[in-house]
């Protein structure tokens, strides 16, 4: 009795309705009950899927992580082989190599053809998403950080990402060449699908000056100054990068409107002129105390009527979805900096930032990235 009162005078509304469920389907005999039931019997099967998968997922990972570094992909885009002659030109005895590729066509990314194996559809849009190997390449380190959870959770780990990823901790991190052109090369990779995803859903018409903050070696800027070929530009960024993203701009016969500057945001000043300023995959690097401070610089730095676009990998919010809320929630915790927010959660930091009109609009693929777009008021 003392419960039920509970429950009713502290529990939110449809409380007892979900411990009633979770009750229900936590006992064995009703799940035997389920599966056998015509009528839930196929929900029972699917459900059982799906938490088979949640189990067996590092698995998986490791199948995708073996297929990538063994170059499976290429070898079997155009012409099916056995799995014989894939062990042998790889040194993997045939049997195994056979346990890999079944495995493989399990996931879809191989199919059946005969007695070998060949591509599937989904396997050739892996080769044809720019970043997605170089991510798989070095979830090796991501996947010891993961080795223990609950460590990672109490912080009481020192993370491989923390090493890997060394800009987030400040300029002085990152000096070291080699160092910077590692992540530079993996984040230009991969900002070609960002970049993809910011221009279908934010408009640049109207900007006649953009400042990507952070922009790395200029892969999202070389997208945008394609899209707008009237546009000026300035890539702000640390001075390790700063060569590559010229050379970029170079070959893309865009260096005669665009500007690179080597700094750090937290400690130098940012450049002037801009009437538009852009954070591509940046804040969800840094801490709430970082990406307030950048944003006060950017409301200080751009015009009255200046616009702020920030584009990244976010978080769900109210209704948590897997990319943000999972993969790129704990990859953040790794790097032990920075975290996944919500496109609410970064509106409102625009908003204690000073910036007004803050729109949140949906992107057609939020597992590559979301938009948060605001300006600062004063136009005339």
């Amino acid at each position: 009795m003392t419960d039920a009162v509970s429950d009713t005078a502290v529990a939110p509304r449809g409380f007892s309705w979900r411990r009633w469920r979770n009750r229900k389907i936590a006992s064995r005999g009703f799940q035997s009950w389920a599966s056998r039931f015509p009528l839930t019997r196929g929900h029972s099967r699917r459900e059982g899927q799906r938490l088979f998968d949640l189990v067996s997922g590092f698995v998986y990972s490791q199948v995708l992580a073996a297929v990538v570094e063994l170059d499976l992909l290429e070898a079997l885009r155009d012409a099916p082989q056995t799995a014989q002659d894939l062990g042998k030109a790889r040194g993997i005895a045939p049997d195994r190599m056979e346990a890999l590729c079944q495995a493989a066509a399990a996931l879809d990314l191989f199919e059946r053809v005969g007695d070998g194996y060949q591509l599937s559809a989904l396997g050739a849009a892996l080769i044809g998403a720019p970043g997605v190997i170089g991510m798989i390449q070095h979830h090796d380190v991501f996947y010891r950080d993961l080795a223990d959870p609950v460590a990672l959770l109490r912080g009481e780990k020192d993370t491989e990402l923390a090493h890997f990823w060394p800009y987030v901790f400040g300029a002085g991190a990152a000096e070291n060449p080699q160092v910077a052109e590692r992540y530079s090369k993996l984040m230009a990779d991969s900002q070609t699908l960002v970049a993809e995803e910011t221009l279908r859903t934010v408009s640049f018409d109207g900007i006649t000056h953009l400042l990507d903050v952070g922009g790395g070696t200029g892969a999202f800027l070389a997208a945008v100054g394609a899209a707008y070929p009237d546009l000026k530009m300035t890539l702000f960024d640390l001075p390790a990068v700063v060569p590559a993203a010229q050379a970029r701009f170079r070959d893309a016969g865009m260096a005669g409107r665009t500007t690179v500057t080597g700094g750090s945001f937290r400690d130098d000043p940012l450049p002037q002129g801009a009437d538009a300023i852009s954070l591509i995959r940046v804040c969800y690097d840094h801490a709430d105390d970082t990406v307030r401070a950048l944003m006060a610089k950017i409301y200080a730095t751009l015009p009255p009527g200046g616009r702020f676009i920030v584009s990244e990998p976010m978080g769900g919010g109210a209704r948590p979805e897997r990319s943000g809320d999972a993969y790129f929630a704990f990859y953040c915790m790794a790097m032990q900096t920075g975290t996944a927010r919500s496109q609410a959660r970064i509106a409102e930091l625009m908003a204690e930032a000073g910036f007004e009109n803050i729109q949140t609009p949906p992107t057609r693929r939020p597992y590559v990235s979301s938009v948060v777009t605001g300006c600062k008021p004063g136009a005339t």
